[in-house]
């Protein structure tokens, strides 16, 4: 049994706490509609529309670029496409003979042996960033050159940290080589996870290397399950 004395400070509280609420009330606090938590998708949609003007901002800075040699010899600039929401993006050499006609990155054997890697993990092109170290095609298709690397670069690692994937996969060693700064062969780059500015990187081999050389096609597979466990899915 409650004394009197406790039941009565209990009702002097209750009180007390009914005039509490009902000034909230009049205040509208007990009005407010509950809002549901967002979706990821809600969430992540206008993310990408910021990372969509981003990513045009740096692109309209590359129109017209005369900042290395290679612009002399171009039909098109590539500059990337795919996803701006996307956790996954692949940075390949630069571009070919294909890449330069048509303005896009991997679209000839090479880019459709990467459309087979790409699906292989699970993914759609279209569901993936895809972008190259250089935007203009280097001639004959050679490696790019450390001071063409060095004019294009700024504007690939400004393309990463628009999107800001989950996983970055290097294609190649000149990928590799120039988002690591290292000057290691890509045998020694490739089976274990490096990082670039915090985000992990898997480098493997390129698929126009994967053409000539098949047998590597398997160690390639085995870079690509490590993308698969990165994203998690």
């Amino acid at each position: 049994m409650i004394p009197d004395n406790a039941a009565h400070e209990l009702a002097g509280c209750l009180e007390r706490l009914r005039w509490i609420f009902w000034g909230y009330k009049t205040g509208g606090i007990l009005d407010w509609e509950y809002s549901p938590p967002k979706s990821d998708e809600e969430v992540r949609a206008p993310m990408a529309a910021q990372t969509v003007e981003k990513l045009s901002r740096i692109s309209s800075e590359l129109n017209g670029c005369t900042r290395c040699r290679l612009h002399s010899g171009r039909t098109n600039l590539v500059f990337g496409e795919g996803s701006a929401k996307s956790g996954l993006v692949f940075v390949g050499e630069g571009p070919g003979f294909d890449e330069d006609r048509q303005g896009r990155p991997f679209v000839g054997r090479a880019g459709k042996l990467l459309d087979k890697m790409i699906l292989a993990i699970g993914f759609e092109r279209k569901e993936v960033y895809i972008c190259n170290v250089v935007k203009c095609r280097p001639p004959e298709n050679r490696a790019p050159q450390p001071d063409e690397t060095a004019a294009c670069s700024p504007y690939l690692f400004r393309q990463i940290e628009a999107v800001s994937p989950r996983v970055i996969c290097a294609l190649g060693l000149s990928a590799a080589q120039t988002l690591l700064g290292r000057t290691r062969p890509i045998s020694q780059l490739r089976g274990t996870v490096q990082f670039w500015r915090g985000i992990p990187l898997i480098c493997t081999y390129h698929p126009a290397y994967l053409l000539r050389s098949p047998s590597q096609k398997a160690a390639a597979w085995q870079d690509l399950k490590e993308v698969i466990k990165l994203l998690g899915t």
